[in-house]
């Protein structure tokens, strides 16, 4: 008899299937209960459990006295998640997250390259001036988190985008952490970003991929000199 996350899985697989497929789409509603469950060949019990699985991973939506509906399938619907589970993890792991974007990120500001327009350039430079010694921390890091959203957003790959923004907002606090504590912070930040801008304007996706990873690479160093964020 097979155990009964092996069932559960069978059925997660089935649902899946049905929207690589395309029999199921976004927006689509599931079959009745009943009738899904025969056709899977498991239990409704099984199916309950598929279903809330992939709920929780927000390729379902389940409403109640509605029925059961496949969600968007938006990037930004479906990496709600990764921001969920990077919450859960604050304070424990900004190290390894910031070292996820930067293998990440630099390849978004590459791409990005060749999509800014000169009202974005405005925009960054306006954002530059924002983030000045004079302001709070917060404000600080909010113009940072800026700036780097403007440049990624421009890339054509919605689901990087999407990733690099729960990335972002989870390294947020290492970032104010860091302009408390440590000395220029501000300075350092604003000369990256100018080499960032600089590669952009330029047209030098090459050399803003460097330094992107450069400018991201500061802050996990600075981490992992020992440094603790309580």
């Amino acid at each position: 008899m097979p155990a009964p996350h092996a069932v559960t899985d069978r059925a997660i697989d089935a649902i899946k299937q049905m929207i690589i497929d395309g029999e199921l789409g976004p927006a689509d509603r599931l079959p009745p209960e009943k009738e899904l469950a025969v056709r899977i060949g498991v239990s409704r019990n099984s199916l309950r459990e598929a279903v809330k699985a992939l709920s929780v991973i927000r390729v379902l939506d389940v409403r109640q006295g509605d029925g059961t509906y496949v969600t968007s399938l938006a990037p930004s619907v479906l990496v709600e998640s990764l921001g969920f589970i990077l919450d859960l993890h604050q304070g424990s792991g900004e190290g390894q997250i910031l070292e996820v974007r930067r293998l990440l990120e630099p390849t978004a500001v590459e791409q990005a390259c060749p999509n800014l327009s000169e009202h974005d350039f405005d925009r960054l430079e306006q954002l530059m001036l924002d983030l000045s010694a004079h302001s709070s921390v917060e404000q600080q890091v909010q113009a940072d988190i800026d700036f780097h959203h403007l440049i990624t957003s421009r890339c054509p790959n919605v689901y990087l985008t999407s990733m690099l923004e729960g990335l972002a907002s989870a390294t947020a606090r290492a970032r104010v952490w860091r302009g408390l504590t440590e000395d220029a912070a501000v300075e350092s930040t604003l000369a990256e970003h100018r080499r960032i801008l600089d590669a952009l304007k330029a047209g030098r996706a090459d050399l803003a991929r460097v330094h992107a990873a450069a400018h991201i690479g500061g802050v996990e160093s600075w981490i992992q000199k020992g440094t603790t964020v309580d």
